[in-house]
This record gives C-alpha cells, sequence and structure tokens, in this order.
C-alpha cells in the first residue's frame, strides 16, 4: 500500500500508519539461500549468479530444415537460373557424425542439426525443388543465414540468471539450455497462522449458540499464500496460557512470520500477550486506520521473529493483513517494491471515512472503454464485517486522514487485489 493524499499526524495514542508499516518492514528477513531441482524453482528468488559453463547453442546448427551449401555457392541462384548442387548426404538433429562439405556441394539438414565443416548458410526447402540426390536451389542466400551460430544466444561466462532475479518459465528453460540441474534460491518465507477465540469452531463442525466458524485461519492462510508465503495453517488454539504458548514456541522454530488472529484488544489480547510475555515483548498498538486499527506486533523467541496479532473480524484482519503482513512477506522473498501497484480511479458512488485515519474501503475497479479512464465503484458499506463485499472487490480504495467525504466524481487512489490463475 501507498499513503493516502491529504495524511495528517494522528492523535497522539495513534500511531501513523507509515510509521507502523515502517517498523513491520525493518523485521524482515530473508530465508537462507538453499539449492532446490530447477523444476521446483519456479516463482523463487534466485540467489547466486548463474554463470555459463558451455555456449548456447552448443555448435553451429540449421535454424530450419534445408540445405547446408557454401553461400558463395549459391549466389547467382535465381528462379529463371537455379543453381544444381549434388547432395552428398543427410545430417539429422542430435547426429554426432562429422562432416565436411566440399565447394559446389550441399548436405540436406534437419531443424537443429549440427552444419558440416565450410557451410556457413542454410537454404530452406521451400527455395529449392526438395531432391535428395541433387537439388536445384533457387534463391540465394547470404552467409549465415537460416542457421544458429555457436554462443549466439548464450557465451560461456555469460550470466544466463541474476542474483535478485525471479525465476519464472522462461529462466528455468535458460537454466536447463546451460547445463543446470539445480540452483540456489531464496525459499519462500515460511508463514504460520493461528486463530484464537473460544467462540470458534472449525468449519467440519456445526458452531451451537454463540459460537462461530474460524474464519480466519482459512481466509489469512490464503492470502499468504497469494502473497508468496509458504503456509502452515494451525487452526484454532486454545488461550489457555500454556497451551498457547507451547503451539507459539514451536512455530517460532519454524517461520519466519507468525500471524495470531483474535489476538487484539480487548481482554482477548491481554491474555495473548501474557501467555506470550516469556517469548518476547508484542506492542499492542492502535494504528491511525480504519478498519483494523488495533492490532499487535513484535519480535518473539531466539530469531526474533515478527508476529502479528490481528483482529478477530475476518474483514478487518484481512485489511490489516493486506496493509502490513503482505508487504513484510514480499520484503522477506526480497521483492525490490513490497507494494501493490497503485493508481487514480474516479468514484462512480460518494464514499466516507474516519476523521484523523487512513481509510481502506473495499471497491469493484473497471476501466471506461472509450476513454480508457479507470473507474471504480465502491462495494457494500463503511462496516468492517461485511467479508462478502471484500470477496467482490478487486481493489482497495484508500482515503487520506484528512478526507471524511469524498464526491461522486472525485479521483482517488486503489491498490490493486490481483488474484493468481
Amino acid at each position: 500500500m501507498v499513503s493516502g493524499t491529504d495524511q495528517m499526524a494522528p492523535d497522539d495514542d495513534f500511531r501513523s500508519v507509515d510509521d507502523h508499516l515502517a517498523r513491520v518492514l525493518a523485521a524482515a528477513v530473508r530465508p537462507r539461500p538453499v539449492r532446490v531441482a530447477i523444476s521446483e524453482s519456479q516463482g523463487l528468488l534466485c540467489a547466486e549468479e548463474v554463470v555459463a559453463q558451455q555456449a548456447l547453442p552448443g555448435f553451429d546448427q540449421a535454424a530450419v530444415d534445408g540445405y547446408a551449401v557454401r553461400s558463395v555457392d549459391v549466389r547467382e541462384a535465381t528462379e529463371d537460373n537455379p543453381i544444381e548442387l549434388p547432395v552428398v548426404g543427410e545430417i539429422h538433429a542430435g547426429s554426432r557424425q562429422p562432416r565436411r562439405l566440399q565447394p559446389g556441394q550441399a548436405v540436406r539438414v534437419a531443424t537443429g542439426a549440427p552444419l558440416p565443416t565450410l557451410a556457413d548458410a542454410v537454404v530452406p526447402v521451400k527455395y529449392t525443388n526438395g531432391h535428395l540426390a541433387r537439388v536445384a536451389v533457387m534463391r540465394s542466400v547470404p552467409s549465415a543465414a537460416y542457421l544458429r551460430r555457436m554462443g549466439e544466444d548464450v557465451q560461456i561466462g555469460d550470466v544466463a540468471v541474476r542474483k535478485g532475479d525471479i525465476i519464472g518459465s522462461a529462466q528455468v528453460g535458460l537454466l536447463a539450455a546451460v547445463g543446470r540441474s539445480k540452483v540456489l534460491v531464496y525459499p519462500r518465507p515460511r508463514v504460520s497462522i493461528i486463530s484464537v477465540g473460544d467462540e470458534l469452531v472449525d468449519v467440519d463442525r456445526t458452531p451451537t449458540v454463540g459460537q462461530v466458524y474460524d474464519v480466519n485461519s482459512y481466509a489469512l492462510a490464503a492470502a499468504a499464500r497469494d502473497a508468496g508465503a509458504e503456509v502452515s495453517r494451525v487452526g484454532i488454539v486454545s488461550t489457555e496460557a500454556s497451551r498457547l504458548r507451547e503451539v507459539v514456541e514451536g512455530r517460532l522454530l519454524m517461520s519466519e512470520i507468525v500471524v495470531i488472529a483474535g489476538g487484539a484488544g480487548g481482554s482477548a489480547g491481554e491474555d495473548v500477550r501474557a501467555a506470550l510475555s516469556d517469548l518476547g515483548h508484542i506492542d499492542e498498538t492502535r494504528v491511525a486506520m480504519h478498519p483494523g486499527s488495533t492490532q499487535g506486533f513484535g519480535r518473539l523467541g531466539p530469531d526474533s521473529v515478527p508476529t502479528f496479532l490481528l483482529p478477530a473480524n475476518p474483514m478487518s484482519a484481512l485489511v490489516v493483513f493486506e496493509v502490513f503482513v503482505r508487504p513484510l512477506i514480499k520484503a522477506a522473498r526480497g521483492a525490490r517494491n513490497p507494494h501493490r501497484r497503485v493508481i487514480n480511479a474516479r468514484l462512480l458512488s460518494p464514499i466516507s471515512s474516519v476523521h484523523g485515519r487512513r481509510g481502506y474501503l473495499r471497491g469493484q475497479l473497471m476501466r471506461d472503454e472509450s476513454t480508457g479512464e479507470y473507474l471504480v465503484q465502491p462495494l457494500g458499506i463503511s462496516g468492517t464485517n461485511m467479508l462478502s463485499s471484500l470477496a467482490e472487490a478487486n481493489c482497495l480504495i484508500t482515503v487520506g486522514e484528512l478526507q471524511t467525504e469524498i464526491a461522486s466524481g472525485e479521483e482517488v487512489q486503489v491498490a490493486f487485489l490481483a488474484q493468481r490463475g
């Protein structure tokens, strides 16, 4: 997320979004590099400079099916005056039989086949009569035509994949092409998601009066995966001090980030912080934002693992995750810019926000086909419990701390909530 417009310093008992985000990002720790098979490297950050130990391609080869020739021998060839050459052999792709071309000869070659010695061009079949014993060439070709020279793509000593590059399908292909079966990468940060609350039941049980389904651990786990994390959804954990401390202490040993939903605010927040006090300090903070102003953040355990306490309300928890946890995951993955893409869009309906807090409102972003202008339709109401409207949203509208009312037709900042797939 980026700053909203018309900002102001929050009240003394609030911390600004930017200040809190800076504290969170300062805790980012990139996991130690590991060496993995290139088939497992997609989407990860390369942790080494991959230097080619062999050229790509590794030999001069035909780029099309045709005839390997000396270009000087077909220089005068035309459709009205074709040049005939004896075909002295045929080379298939994968052939390891060396051949030498004599002046005035041709060799039939397949795409990818190594060129015979002295050949400096390939005449495509379509420029010939296609005969196998004596071929008539009906068009001249310049030197180096229709072939790939050794090292044309990558020379020995070239950097094939750079440290810090995200490994996509092209990078995987390039690693294979230069003969690398494994590559050093930064693994996905491990994120543990915990829900606390005596009212919670898992989705495979039927809630009784006063109980609700555990939405947070499922929704936040999905959000963490979308951000690129390796996720462990721990599920519901009792707030009984010894049990909660035991579970969290175990997760700290196998996580780069721990998220506890339902552990912010009120007596539940006090109980969670008290139970974890031996593991480190968690600062329960009021952040100048809406929804989700009450939250907690600290660094626990011997490795100072960043740990979040999120609101129990799923809508608020997801917004807090989007603003703070997601950027931390991206930073831990080594992203140069851990924030969502932000653009300006024109409001289709008026909106309101809480004075002194940065607002994050759900919206549906669209584009006017005639003008190319971005338009945004606010969704739902300003309440924090409208999870259904977040499911329909493809963006968050950011409202500055000084803004309380924004009229239809005015421009606002929106952050894409692009999904995978």
